[in-house]
């Protein structure tokens, strides 16, 4: 469907459909409904606000008809384009904001000026943007598209300095370096420049703003490598290189014949702390700001970061942050891969009110993903996800993430998530091996509790339930809603026979999660009828939960 709304909010109210032709809103209280949709979060709201709103309090079936009826024209006015742009249940009406486009500018007049609505409700609602306009200004893109940035954070690590004349920590500072830029290399949310771009500024007294200048990085990882006693200590400055400012440092000290060996090791946890800082950063940056004046680099990353939150306010925000980075970033691939696993998880969570439309709104992006990239092993691993969580298709999934890791053998989701599907085809072992391989190879990620929760899964799979408790409790305490892991945990709890410790957490289930049944999991759940599946139906059933 190549139809879009168009939406004028400030001087006079226009509201249009653009696709093979062009078809004009014209009924006041209908273009006030597009209007109270367009400004709503997500783009929904309620029936009842809606009546309320725009025909006031005298009577529930007065309003709820007129609604009715209003939605009815609209349809008939629409066309096949009513179903794309607008989405109804009982209880709520929702417009697709992924369709819309916002036109004018809030300096073209009024909010609604022309719009003569006599109900109170309406009237406040007005008056309140009007006293406010920013609250909807942030809709119109106002700034130029040239200060947006680029789609992904820059950075680099400069080999480390040595202050005394010793070719030998001259070589280890290198390889540091090194080390440090392969890893982060393997995020999927990182542009990382190489060491040997840096390595140059490396031979002179560093200065940042030099740094930045040169090498165009937003971050930068620096310090010092020297001999204290029979050790060899490396001192680490995790650097904004537009502000200068250090955010944090850390202090490494391996015995110097061992070096190599422990500091590679020990570097995951500065490679965490990286993703870690760089996530946490752009929620804060994003949530002081309108969305059109976000810099892009800050939009999948904030995306992506609240979508693997346990607050289901911040995953049902996220979406506006990647749908906003699909729109400035057409044809990049990752936006659109990162949109359709959102919608994947607003399935497979329970969270939407739209499986069916949802479901194919996940498709929908990750075949965009693909067009755009053929061999994008990333957009590949999500379309492999999709396919198996949303569709039950386990063998194209493992065709996808098959194809993922030719491309990319260093994919570490494609191998995280081919570890489930091989736990829910049964084959622990090789989900085993699998999720460790994805751990290795994904220090940097912002959400390593959904890594554990998935080791979780392979380890149960495997009847390996010690294990499988352990990376099950280490996952929630980072994240204790996370349904999943809870069902892991009960699963490992009633096959080691602490049955009380595993009723306890089935009411942990029901208390956050009370839309879940057994009847939900069976339809639902790729693995339901597979062994591991039965396993688990059997402990929660055992633990309390029907």
């Amino acid at each position: 469907m190549t139809a879009r709304l168009e939406i004028s909010l400030f001087g006079t109210c226009a509201i249009r459909v653009v696709g093979s032709e062009t078809r004009e809103i014209r009924g006041a209280k209908h273009r006030a409904l597009f209007a109270l949709l367009a400004t709503a979060p997500l783009g929904r709201r309620t029936r009842t606000y809606l009546q309320n709103t725009l025909w006031g309090y005298a009577g529930y079936d007065s309003g709820h008809q007129n609604l009715r009826r209003a939605l009815s024209d609209l349809r008939k006015l629409m066309g096949e384009d009513f179903d794309a742009f607008v989405h109804t249940t009982n209880s709520d009406i929702e417009l697709d904001l992924e369709y819309v486009t916002f036109v004018g500018t809030p300096d073209a007049g009024l909010f609604l000026e022309d719009l003569n609505i006599n109900e109170q409700e309406f009237r406040d609602w007005v008056d309140g943007i009007r006293a406010a306009p920013e609250q909807v200004a942030a809709l119109y893109r106002i700034t130029p598209r040239a200060q947006l940035g680029r789609p992904r954070p820059r950075i680099t690590a400069l080999p480390l300095t040595v202050l005394t004349p010793d070719p030998e920590l001259r070589v280890l500072g290198d390889w540091a370096a090194e080390e440090m830029c392969r890893s982060l290399s393997r995020s999927n949310l990182l542009t990382v420049i190489s060491h040997l771009s840096s390595r140059a500024m490396a031979h002179q007294m560093i200065d940042i703003s030099s740094v930045r200048e040169t090498l165009d990085v937003d971050y930068l990882i620096t310090g010092t490598l020297r001999r204290f006693k029979g050790d060899l200590v490396a001192d680490f400055d995790f650097v904004d290189a537009r502000s200068g400012n250090i955010l944090w440092n850390r202090n490494l000290a391996c015995p110097a014949g061992d070096f190599t060996d422990q500091l590679q090791g020990r570097l995951v946890n500065v490679i965490q702390s990286i993703g870690r800082t760089i996530a946490d950063a752009a929620i804060h940056y994003v949530r002081d700001r309108p969305l059109p004046m976000i810099e892009d680099q800050h939009l999948v990353i904030a995306g992506v970061s609240l979508m693997h939150r346990p607050q289901m306010r911040d995953f049902l925000s996220s979406r506006d942050y990647l749908v906003e980075a699909a729109k400035r970033m057409p044809r990049a691939a990752e936006p659109h891969a990162w949109l359709g696993k959102w919608y994947v998880l607003s399935v497979f969570k329970g969270f939407t009110t739209d499986r069916a439309g949802d479901t194919q709104k996940a498709l929908d992006a990750t075949a965009r993903a693909l067009d755009i990239d053929p061999e994008s092993s990333f957009s590949l691993t999500i379309d492999g996800f999709a396919n198996n969580n949303l569709l039950k298709n386990m063998d194209v999934a493992e065709a996808r993430y098959t194809a993922a890791l030719d491309v990319n053998p260093n994919e570490s989701l494609s191998w995280l998530l081919r570890g489930a599907l091989m736990a829910f085809q049964d084959d622990g072992m090789a989900a085993i091996r699998a999720t460790q391989t994805a751990r290795s190879l994904s220090p940097i990620d912002p959400f390593g509790y959904y890594y554990d929760s998935l080791a979780s899964t392979a380890y149960v799979s495997a009847e390996q339930f010690e294990k499988g408790l352990e990376f099950a409790e280490r996952s929630l305490a980072v994240n204790d809603r996370h349904l999943s892991t809870l069902r892991s945990k009960v699963a490992a709890l009633h096959n080691l026979g602490r049955h009380e410790e595993a009723r306890e957490t089935a009411l942990m289930i029901l208390r956050r999660h009370p839309e879940f049944s057994l009847d939900e999991y069976r339809k639902s759940h790729p693995s339901a009828d597979h062994r591991v599946g039965k396993m688990v139906i059997e402990a929660l059933h055992s633990s309390g939960i029907t």
